[in-house]
Protein backbone atom coordinates (compact mmCIF):
# COMPACT_ATOMS: atom_id res chain seq x y z
CA UNK A 1 0.00 0.00 0.00
CA UNK A 2 1.53 3.35 -0.92
CA UNK A 3 1.58 6.14 1.91
CA UNK A 4 0.30 9.47 1.71
CA UNK A 5 3.11 11.93 1.53
CA UNK A 6 1.84 13.94 4.80
CA UNK A 7 -0.49 12.87 7.49
CA UNK A 8 -1.21 14.45 10.86
CA UNK A 9 -0.67 12.77 14.17
CA UNK A 10 -1.86 12.53 17.61
CA UNK A 11 -0.41 11.36 21.00
CA UNK A 12 -2.82 11.52 23.94
CA UNK A 13 -1.84 12.39 27.64
CA UNK A 14 -4.23 11.27 30.44
CA UNK A 15 -5.33 9.64 33.16
CA UNK A 16 -7.16 6.44 33.42
CA UNK A 17 -10.41 6.61 35.41
CA UNK A 18 -9.10 4.32 38.23
CA UNK A 19 -11.72 1.49 38.80
CA UNK A 20 -14.21 2.23 35.96
CA UNK A 21 -13.66 0.70 32.74
CA UNK A 22 -16.60 2.00 31.19
CA UNK A 23 -15.83 5.91 32.94
CA UNK A 24 -11.72 5.48 31.14
CA UNK A 25 -14.03 4.63 27.36
CA UNK A 26 -15.85 7.61 27.37
CA UNK A 27 -12.43 10.12 28.12
CA UNK A 28 -10.99 7.66 25.67
CA UNK A 29 -13.77 8.65 23.23
CA UNK A 30 -13.80 12.33 24.22
CA UNK A 31 -10.02 13.24 23.81
CA UNK A 32 -10.08 10.89 20.33
CA UNK A 33 -12.27 13.38 19.17
CA UNK A 34 -10.67 16.02 20.12
CA UNK A 35 -7.68 14.38 18.40
CA UNK A 36 -10.18 13.70 15.49
CA UNK A 37 -11.07 17.40 15.64
CA UNK A 38 -7.42 18.65 15.18
CA UNK A 39 -7.59 16.67 11.41
CA UNK A 40 -5.27 13.92 13.02
CA UNK A 41 -5.20 10.80 11.16
CA UNK A 42 -3.07 9.17 13.75
CA UNK A 43 -3.77 9.11 17.25
CA UNK A 44 -1.54 6.78 20.15
CA UNK A 45 -3.09 6.79 23.88
CA UNK A 46 -0.74 6.12 27.12
CA UNK A 47 0.39 2.23 28.42
CA UNK A 48 -2.28 0.65 30.20
CA UNK A 49 -4.56 3.70 29.64
CA UNK A 50 -7.62 1.43 29.92
CA UNK A 51 -7.58 -0.63 32.54
CA UNK A 52 -4.75 1.75 34.85
CA UNK A 53 -0.83 1.49 35.07
CA UNK A 54 -1.12 1.17 39.31
CA UNK A 55 1.89 3.77 40.36
CA UNK A 56 2.63 3.71 43.78
CA UNK A 57 1.36 0.24 44.54
CA UNK A 58 3.15 -3.66 44.74
CA UNK A 59 -0.24 -5.24 45.84
CA UNK A 60 1.24 -5.88 49.41
CA UNK A 61 4.31 -7.78 47.76
CA UNK A 62 7.07 -8.21 49.76
CA UNK A 63 9.69 -11.20 49.68
CA UNK A 64 8.09 -13.93 50.42
CA UNK A 65 4.16 -12.97 50.89
CA UNK A 66 1.40 -10.87 49.79
CA UNK A 67 -0.73 -8.84 52.62
CA UNK A 68 -4.31 -9.47 52.70
CA UNK A 69 -4.89 -5.92 51.52
CA UNK A 70 -2.88 -6.39 48.65
CA UNK A 71 -4.88 -9.23 47.25
CA UNK A 72 -7.72 -7.28 47.46
CA UNK A 73 -6.36 -4.52 46.09
CA UNK A 74 -5.46 -6.74 43.14
CA UNK A 75 -8.76 -8.15 43.29
CA UNK A 76 -10.67 -4.97 42.42
CA UNK A 77 -7.49 -4.39 39.29
CA UNK A 78 -8.27 -7.59 38.04
CA UNK A 79 -11.61 -6.70 37.57
CA UNK A 80 -10.67 -3.51 35.28
CA UNK A 81 -8.85 -5.05 32.82
CA UNK A 82 -10.48 -6.28 29.85
CA UNK A 83 -10.55 -9.14 27.55
CA UNK A 84 -9.57 -9.32 24.15
CA UNK A 85 -11.41 -9.36 21.56
CA UNK A 86 -14.16 -8.42 24.01
CA UNK A 87 -16.99 -5.67 24.08
CA UNK A 88 -14.71 -2.95 25.27
CA UNK A 89 -12.24 -3.99 22.24
CA UNK A 90 -14.96 -3.79 19.85
CA UNK A 91 -16.45 -0.40 21.51
CA UNK A 92 -12.80 0.82 20.91
CA UNK A 93 -13.06 -0.38 17.18
CA UNK A 94 -16.23 1.70 16.59
CA UNK A 95 -14.00 5.08 18.47
CA UNK A 96 -11.72 4.53 15.50
CA UNK A 97 -13.70 3.86 12.61
CA UNK A 98 -16.54 6.65 13.76
CA UNK A 99 -13.46 9.37 13.85
CA UNK A 100 -11.67 7.80 10.78
CA UNK A 101 -8.52 7.51 12.68
CA UNK A 102 -5.49 4.75 13.02
CA UNK A 103 -5.87 4.37 16.60
CA UNK A 104 -3.37 2.71 19.21
CA UNK A 105 -4.37 2.14 23.02
CA UNK A 106 -2.91 0.86 25.13
CA UNK A 107 -4.71 -1.72 27.80
CA UNK A 108 -4.35 -3.75 30.94
CA UNK A 109 -5.25 -7.54 29.27
CA UNK A 110 -6.86 -10.34 31.25
CA UNK A 111 -6.20 -13.49 30.00
CA UNK A 112 -7.88 -16.02 32.85
CA UNK A 113 -6.23 -14.53 36.03
CA UNK A 114 -3.59 -13.23 34.36
CA UNK A 115 -2.98 -9.53 33.38
CA UNK A 116 -0.58 -8.10 30.13
CA UNK A 117 0.24 -4.91 29.46
CA UNK A 118 -1.03 -4.51 25.85
CA UNK A 119 -1.03 -2.11 22.90
CA UNK A 120 -4.45 -2.43 20.77
CA UNK A 121 -3.95 -1.43 16.64
CA UNK A 122 -7.05 -0.56 15.09
CA UNK A 123 -7.31 1.34 11.81
CA UNK A 124 -9.25 3.69 10.48
CA UNK A 125 -12.09 1.50 8.74
CA UNK A 126 -12.92 0.55 12.65
CA UNK A 127 -11.22 -2.63 12.19
CA UNK A 128 -9.43 -4.40 15.41
CA UNK A 129 -5.69 -5.10 13.72
CA UNK A 130 -3.77 -6.93 16.22
CA UNK A 131 -2.52 -6.34 19.72
CA UNK A 132 1.27 -6.30 21.23
CA UNK A 133 1.63 -8.11 25.01
CA UNK A 134 4.36 -6.33 27.02
CA UNK A 135 7.63 -9.24 26.69
CA UNK A 136 9.02 -8.50 29.71
CA UNK A 137 7.24 -6.63 32.50
CA UNK A 138 9.90 -4.04 34.34
CA UNK A 139 11.06 -4.40 37.41
CA UNK A 140 7.88 -4.65 39.65
CA UNK A 141 5.33 -4.88 37.21
CA UNK A 142 6.35 -8.57 37.31
CA UNK A 143 3.93 -9.10 40.56
CA UNK A 144 1.01 -8.10 38.37
CA UNK A 145 1.79 -8.69 34.58
CA UNK A 146 2.21 -11.68 33.02
CA UNK A 147 5.23 -11.46 30.06
CA UNK A 148 4.09 -12.03 26.32
CA UNK A 149 5.66 -13.77 23.25
CA UNK A 150 6.90 -13.62 19.76
CA UNK A 151 3.42 -13.90 18.52
CA UNK A 152 2.05 -10.73 19.31
CA UNK A 153 3.97 -8.31 16.95
CA UNK A 154 1.19 -6.76 14.45
CA UNK A 155 2.03 -3.87 11.64
CA UNK A 156 -1.03 -1.95 10.89
CA UNK A 157 -0.74 -1.55 6.79
CA UNK A 158 -1.83 2.02 6.96
CA UNK A 159 -1.84 4.62 4.22
CA UNK A 160 0.30 6.49 5.86
CA UNK A 161 3.04 3.96 6.46
CA UNK A 162 3.61 0.77 8.27
CA UNK A 163 2.95 0.92 12.43
CA UNK A 164 3.70 -1.02 14.90
CA UNK A 165 5.06 -0.69 18.66
CA UNK A 166 6.76 -1.59 21.68
CA UNK A 167 5.15 -0.51 25.42
CA UNK A 168 7.62 1.29 27.86
CA UNK A 169 11.11 -0.08 28.17
CA UNK A 170 10.81 -2.39 25.45
CA UNK A 171 11.97 0.16 23.67
CA UNK A 172 15.06 -0.36 25.22
CA UNK A 173 15.28 -3.98 23.46
CA UNK A 174 17.83 -4.41 20.40
CA UNK A 175 16.59 -7.39 19.46
CA UNK A 176 12.69 -6.14 19.59
CA UNK A 177 13.27 -3.00 17.75
CA UNK A 178 15.43 -4.69 15.05
CA UNK A 179 12.39 -6.64 14.64
CA UNK A 180 9.86 -4.21 14.15
CA UNK A 181 12.26 -2.26 11.85
CA UNK A 182 12.56 -5.99 9.88
CA UNK A 183 8.52 -5.70 9.24
CA UNK A 184 9.16 -1.84 7.88
CA UNK A 185 7.85 0.22 10.24
CA UNK A 186 7.54 3.62 9.63
CA UNK A 187 5.25 5.02 12.38
CA UNK A 188 6.23 3.75 15.78
CA UNK A 189 3.98 3.72 18.68
CA UNK A 190 5.96 3.69 22.12
CA UNK A 191 3.42 4.06 24.50
CA UNK A 192 4.81 4.07 28.32
CA UNK A 193 4.67 5.53 31.44
CA UNK A 194 8.10 5.94 31.91
CA UNK A 195 8.40 10.38 32.17
CA UNK A 196 12.40 10.17 32.84
CA UNK A 197 14.43 12.27 30.81
CA UNK A 198 16.35 8.64 30.41
CA UNK A 199 13.67 7.15 28.52
CA UNK A 200 13.03 10.65 26.30
CA UNK A 201 16.57 10.17 25.08
CA UNK A 202 15.75 6.77 24.08
CA UNK A 203 13.01 7.43 21.67
CA UNK A 204 15.14 10.13 19.93
CA UNK A 205 17.61 7.30 19.79
CA UNK A 206 14.95 5.36 18.18
CA UNK A 207 14.03 7.50 15.70
CA UNK A 208 17.16 8.22 14.65
CA UNK A 209 18.49 4.04 14.18
CA UNK A 210 14.99 2.99 12.85
CA UNK A 211 14.73 6.12 9.98
CA UNK A 212 11.03 6.46 11.66
CA UNK A 213 8.56 8.38 13.37
CA UNK A 214 7.69 7.82 16.65
CA UNK A 215 5.23 8.47 18.35
CA UNK A 216 5.22 8.35 22.65
CA UNK A 217 1.79 8.84 24.44
CA UNK A 218 2.61 8.71 28.59
CA UNK A 219 -0.05 9.41 31.49
CA UNK A 220 0.23 12.37 33.47
CA UNK A 221 -1.16 11.33 36.78
CA UNK A 222 -1.53 13.00 40.22
CA UNK A 223 -2.46 11.63 43.62
CA UNK A 224 -6.40 12.50 43.33
CA UNK A 225 -5.97 10.52 40.37
CA UNK A 226 -5.32 6.96 41.84
CA UNK A 227 -7.67 4.80 43.50
CA UNK A 228 -8.34 5.42 47.60
CA UNK A 229 -6.98 1.66 47.90
CA UNK A 230 -3.64 2.57 46.36
CA UNK A 231 -1.39 1.59 49.13
CA UNK A 232 1.87 3.90 48.68
CA UNK A 233 0.09 6.76 48.11
CA UNK A 234 0.31 9.54 50.94
CA UNK A 235 -2.74 11.46 52.83
CA UNK A 236 -3.27 14.68 52.40
CA UNK A 237 -1.36 15.03 49.18
CA UNK A 238 -3.51 14.79 46.27
CA UNK A 239 -2.22 17.43 44.10
CA UNK A 240 1.56 15.79 44.07
CA UNK A 241 2.54 14.52 40.27
CA UNK A 242 2.82 10.55 40.41
CA UNK A 243 3.57 10.49 36.45
CA UNK A 244 4.61 14.02 34.89
CA UNK A 245 3.99 12.69 31.02
CA UNK A 246 6.72 13.28 28.40
CA UNK A 247 4.61 12.36 25.41
CA UNK A 248 6.07 13.56 22.65
CA UNK A 249 6.78 13.43 18.80
CA UNK A 250 9.97 12.62 16.90
CA UNK A 251 11.29 12.54 13.26
CA UNK A 252 13.50 10.11 11.93
CA UNK A 253 16.86 12.54 12.04
CA UNK A 254 15.53 12.57 15.81
CA UNK A 255 14.07 15.87 15.64
CA UNK A 256 11.08 16.93 18.58
CA UNK A 257 8.31 17.92 16.58
CA UNK A 258 5.86 18.63 19.82
CA UNK A 259 6.00 18.13 23.75
CA UNK A 260 7.81 16.75 25.67
CA UNK A 261 4.91 17.49 27.40
CA UNK A 262 5.10 17.82 31.68
CA UNK A 263 2.25 19.87 32.60
CA UNK A 264 -0.93 18.12 32.70
CA UNK A 265 -3.16 16.50 30.79
CA UNK A 266 -3.69 16.78 27.11
CA UNK A 267 -3.08 15.99 23.03
CA UNK A 268 0.08 16.71 21.16
CA UNK A 269 -0.30 17.32 17.66
CA UNK A 270 2.20 17.29 14.65
CA UNK A 271 2.33 17.30 10.76
CA UNK A 272 4.32 15.16 9.73
CA UNK A 273 6.15 13.91 5.89
CA UNK A 274 6.66 10.17 5.32
CA UNK A 275 8.93 11.80 2.87
CA UNK A 276 11.64 11.65 5.19
CA UNK A 277 11.82 8.60 6.42
CA UNK A 278 13.53 7.66 2.79
CA UNK A 279 15.88 10.96 2.55
CA UNK A 280 16.77 9.51 6.40
CA UNK A 281 17.21 6.11 4.80
CA UNK A 282 19.78 6.94 2.53
CA UNK A 283 22.83 6.71 5.03
CA UNK A 284 21.53 4.38 7.33
CA UNK A 285 18.93 1.35 7.06
CA UNK A 286 19.39 -0.48 10.12
CA UNK A 287 16.96 -3.57 7.95
CA UNK A 288 18.49 -3.28 4.67
CA UNK A 289 21.72 -2.04 3.48
CA UNK A 290 23.28 -1.64 6.67
CA UNK A 291 22.90 -5.12 7.50
CA UNK A 292 25.48 -7.93 7.83
CA UNK A 293 23.87 -10.89 7.82
CA UNK A 294 26.72 -13.33 7.37
CA UNK A 295 28.19 -11.67 10.68
CA UNK A 296 25.27 -11.11 12.48
CA UNK A 297 21.43 -12.45 12.69
CA UNK A 298 18.07 -12.69 14.15
CA UNK A 299 15.75 -15.42 14.58
CA UNK A 300 12.16 -14.10 15.65
CA UNK A 301 9.99 -17.10 17.23
CA UNK A 302 7.16 -15.83 16.05
CA UNK A 303 4.67 -19.01 17.45
CA UNK A 304 2.69 -19.03 20.73
CA UNK A 305 4.80 -20.18 23.87
CA UNK A 306 2.54 -22.32 25.01
CA UNK A 307 3.05 -23.96 28.43
CA UNK A 308 1.10 -26.95 28.23
CA UNK A 309 0.26 -28.53 24.99
CA UNK A 310 -2.42 -31.66 24.19
CA UNK A 311 -2.01 -33.74 21.43
CA UNK A 312 -5.34 -35.31 21.26
CA UNK A 313 -8.25 -33.75 20.55
CA UNK A 314 -10.63 -32.88 23.63
CA UNK A 315 -8.11 -34.03 26.03
CA UNK A 316 -8.43 -30.50 27.60
CA UNK A 317 -11.94 -32.31 28.50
Amino acid sequence: MEAHSSVRVSVVQASTVFHDTPATLDKAEKLLGEAAGSGAQVVLFPEAFVGGYPHLSCFGSTMGGISQKGRREFCQYHATAIQVPGPEVDRLAAMAGKYKVDLGMGVVEKEGYTLYSTLLLFDSQGRFVGKHRKLVPSAVERVYWGRGDGSTFPVLQSPYGKIGGAIGLESRMPLLRTALYAKGVEIYFAPTTDCRPTFHATLRHVAMEGGCFVLSANQFLQEKDLPPSSSGAEEGKPDAVVCRGGSCIISPYGTVLAGPKHDGEGVLTADIDIGEIATAKIEFDVAGHYTTPSILSLTVKDQPAKTVTFTTSGAKN
